[in-house]
C-alpha cells in the first residue's frame, strides 16, 4: 500500500523535532524543510492516486530547498552581527517567527532624553546595512524608560527609531523597507525604580525578516 510511505514520513518529521541539537541554524532549516516537505508530499501523493513514496521524496527534497534558502542568508547575517558586536552587550538572537532581532540597550543606544546615536552603535547599523538582501525587512522599535510624560516618551521612542532608520538609509537602506515604531515606556524589561532597571528600558530593537520573493 502507498501509504506506508506516510508514517515514514511522519517519523522523519518527528525526528527533526525532536533531534538535530548538534546541527547549526542552517541545517536545522533544511532538515526541518525536508521533514515537512516529505509529510505533505506523501499526503498529496496518496490522496490524489498517486505514489506516496515518490511525493514524500520530492516533497523533502523542496522543503529542504526552502528551508535552507531563509536560514543561509540569515545566519550569515547574524554571524557577522554577532561579531560586529561582540562584547558590546547587544544581543543578537533568532526569534521563534524566524526574524533576526537585535536589542541595543541605553549603553550603546541613547543617552537619557535623546534621540542622538552614541558613537558606539555605529558599528553595528553599518553592519546591518552592509551587503543586506534586497528581501530583508528592516523594523526598528525605539523604547523608553518612565523619566518624563506619556506623551513625551511616546514621540521619544519614535524619534530614536526615526533615528536608526536615517542611519541606515545613508548606508543605502532604503526607507521603504524600514518600519518605524515606538512604544514609549509601555513595554519594560525591567523596573524604572533603579537608575540599572531604567537603562535597560531604554533601548531600541532591530528585526530583520526576509520577504518572499
Amino acid at each position: 500500500m502507498t501509504s506506508k510511505w506516510i508514517p515514514a514520513a511522519l517519523a522523519l518529521a518527528a525526528l527533526v523535532a525532536t533531534g538535530c541539537t548538534s546541527m547549526s541554524e542552517r541545517e536545522r532549516g533544511t532538515a526541518t524543510g525536508a521533514g515537512v516537505g516529505a509529510v505533505a508530499g506523501a499526503v498529496l501523493g496518496s490522496a490524489t492516486g498517486g505514489k506516496a513514496g515518490t511525493g514524500a521524496v520530492v516533497g523533502g527534497a523542496v522543503g529542504a530547498v526552502v528551508g535552507n534558502l531563509w536560514s543561509k542568508r540569515m545566519q550569515d547575517k547574524q554571524e557577522a552581527l554577532a561579531k560586529a558586536s561582540a562584547g558590546t552587550g547587544i544581543d543578537v538572537a533568532r526569534t521563534n517567527d524566524d526574524r533576526l532581532r537585535l536589542n541595543v540597550p541605553a549603553d550603546f543606544s541613547f543617552a537619557v532624553g535623546r534621540a542622538d546615536i552614541r558613537p558606539e552603535m555605529r558599528p553595528v547599523l553599518d553592519e546591518i546595512g552592509r551587503n543586506l538582501d534586497q528581501n530583508v525587512h528592516v523594523t526598528i522599535v525605539g523604547h523608553t524608560d518612565s523619566t518624563g510624560s506619556d506623551a513625551l516618551n511616546e514621540q521619544l521612542s519614535i524619534d530614536r527609531a526615526a533615528a536608526v532608520r536615517d542611519y541606515l538609509s545613508a548606508r543605502g537602506v532604503a526607507p521603504a523597507r524600514v518600519t518605524v515604531q515606538g512604544r514609549g515606556e509601555r513595554e519594560p524589561v525591567a523596573s524604572n525604580s533603579t537608575d540599572a532597571g531604567r537603562a535597560a528600558n531604554r533601548r531600541v530593537e532591530i528585526y530583520l525578516a526576509e520577504q518572499s520573493a
